[in-house]
This record gives structure tokens, sequence and C-alpha cells, in this order.
């Protein structure tokens, strides 16, 4: 998978963004996409695997656009502001397990390679694009999406993981 998917990448981040029409919700299409697939028993079964890959692509766009234009038709600021107050006032059993993940994922974070630690970062913590980690860690657009991609799989399966 990760041969057809370097292949495709480019092809794949083009296709998200005709559907999208955003270039940074795109490269996360296509990053969702790969987590999504790897490691999946139904693309590793796939008859045509490049049709799936693009299926799937094409599926989490559509998806994307859809919830970005239901949240713009149905949420206004002052919707958005109720949420967020909503929000900063958390039961005691969601504090406790929100305080239990994020333990879960600083202590995967650390575990993680330097360089798919700074990218993961980058990418989630401070909203960095694909092609900035890239010329920060001296490698291609491909490599620190790979980076980001294992990283952030890694810290999902610490999170699922007990105790």
């Amino acid at each position: 998978m990760k041969d057809l998917f370097r292949l495709r990448r480019a092809g794949l981040v083009e296709y998200a963004c005709a559907i999208t029409r955003d270039r940074a919700a795109a490269e996360d299409v296509v990053q969702d996409a790969w987590v999504r697939l790897h490691g999946s028993d139904a693309f590793a079964a796939a008859d045509r695997p490049e049709a799936f890959l693009y299926r799937t692509v094409r599926n989490l766009a559509l998806d994307r656009m859809r919830r970005t234009r239901f949240e713009r038709l149905h949420f206004t600021d002052h919707d958005a502001a109720d949420l967020r107050a909503q929000a900063d006032e958390p039961t005691p059993e969601a504090a406790a397990a929100s305080r239990e993940a994020l333990r879960k994922t600083l202590t995967a974070m650390q575990a993680l390679p330097q360089r798919m630690q700074i990218a993961v970062q980058m990418h989630r913590i401070e909203g960095a694009r694909l092609k900035d980690i890239a010329e920060r860690l001296g490698v291609s657009v491909t490599v620190a999406h790979e980076l980001v991609a294992e990283g952030v799989e890694r810290c999902r399966d610490a999170l699922r993981r007990r105790g």
C-alpha cells in the first residue's frame, strides 16, 4: 500500500482538492485516507486497490465538504460561542477521561522518533502544512506525510490500549 500511496499521493491530493476546493483540506483528506486504509483488511483484499484508494479519498472529501456546508448553514458565530461555552464546563468524568487521554497521548508522543514527533507536533498541534514540515525536516512532502500519518497512528494505538 505504501508504494501505491507514494506513487499516487500528488494525484490524490489534486483529486480531493477538486472536490473540497481547499488544498489544505485536500491534504488532510488524503492523510485521513492513508490512516484509515493502512493495515485495513478491506484494502488488502481489494481487487483494484488504486480504485479503492481513490474511492476512499472521494468519499472522505465529499463527507468533509458536506460537513463544512452543514456547519456554515446551521451554525452562526453566536451558536459557535454557545457551543464553546458549554464545552468549557465538562463533567468530572469527562475531565478525568480527557486527562487520561492527554497523558497517554503525551507518553506516546515522547516515545516517537524525533523527526516523527516534530512532524506530528507541527501538523496536528501547530497546524503547519506538510510542505512546511518537509522543508523544516529536509525531506519530501511525501515523507513528511508518512511521518505524520505513522505518528498519529501510533498515538491512536496508545489511546486504544488499556492501562
